[in-house]
């Protein structure tokens, strides 16, 4: 079964409707929520696979056989992840240098999730050459996105390691760069008189979120400097509350007749 079918998009579906249908099957399957873990993985390779423009054109228009692969990774190569453990940084983590003559690369993607991307720290990578295992040690930068890359020299013999990083989705908090978006159901009764809710972060913050009187449905409310670490600083993005109205079950009939006699008193004007 290719990504478009377990997607269940076309393949000349919109990154929208690509995006839309991942949520709802992510939303199903997720272990979190007692989904099937090698679902959930099929789920989560196609759609990195087609949201990314680059990865898409590759798959949809792959190399014919006998080419040379442009990673440069080695025959027998491959990797199995370990977990991560608190740490820091001691690599320049976006450094781009052309492969030197006789320089032997090797290249492997990992894939980390959102709470990593904020965090950083460090994940044991396993690498298999003709000749041994290698265990190492990856530092990851806090604030990394997906799509960016690592280069670590003198990793192996002398060889170097090139890490593509892929971060996965999460099923709270939209990314957008270094904002993250999130949806906050909310009741039209509330948007008219007010109110305050609690708001956890990613990093795990509970902040007291006022609503004012009259607000307007789909607004969106902005804490400042509560989004992703933005890479290389201190300073991070912005965390983004979009209201989502719904009307309640059951609303007092005081209410009701309130709501009635106002609309009848205005059309009457």
């Amino acid at each position: 079964m290719d990504h478009y079918s377990i997607l269940g998009v076309g393949k000349n579906a919109t990154p929208d409707d690509i995006k839309k249908s991942y949520r709802k099957l992510a939303s199903k399957h997720h272990p979190d929520k007692g989904g099937d873990t090698s679902t959930f993985q099929q789920i989560q390779t196609a759609y990195d696979t087609l949201i990314d423009p680059n990865k898409r054109q590759q798959y949809d228009n792959p190399a014919p056989k006998g080419f040379p692969q442009q990673s440069g990774m080695p025959p027998g190569f491959e990797h199995i992840f370990g977990q991560m453990f608190g740490g820091g940084n001691p690599f320049d983590p976006f450094t781009q240098h052309r492969q030197q003559p006789q320089q032997q690369v090797f290249r492997t993607t990992i894939s980390i999730s959102l709470d990593q991307a904020y965090y950083g720290g460090e994940q044991i990578l396993k690498l298999q050459t003709p000749a041994n295992v290698h265990a190492v040690t990856i530092q990851i930068p806090k604030g990394i996105q997906n799509g960016n890359q690592m280069r670590i020299d003198k990793v192996i013999d002398g060889a170097s390691l090139i890490v593509d990083f892929k971060v996965e989705n999460h099923l709270k908090y939209d990314r957008q760069g270094n904002d993250l978006i999130c949806n906050h159901p909310i009741s039209v009764l509330d948007l008219i008189v007010g109110t305050s809710f609690e708001f956890v972060t990613l990093s795990g913050k509970t902040l007291e979120v006022t609503v004012k009187p009259k607000t307007q449905p789909y607004m969106q409310l902005k804490l400042a400097g509560q989004g992703m670490p933005i890479l290389n600083t201190t300073r991070c993005g912005d965390q983004i509350i979009l209201f989502k109205p719904f009307i309640p079950d059951i609303i007092d009939e005081q209410v009701i007749n309130s709501i009635t006699t106002y609309t009848q008193q205005r059309n009457q004007k």
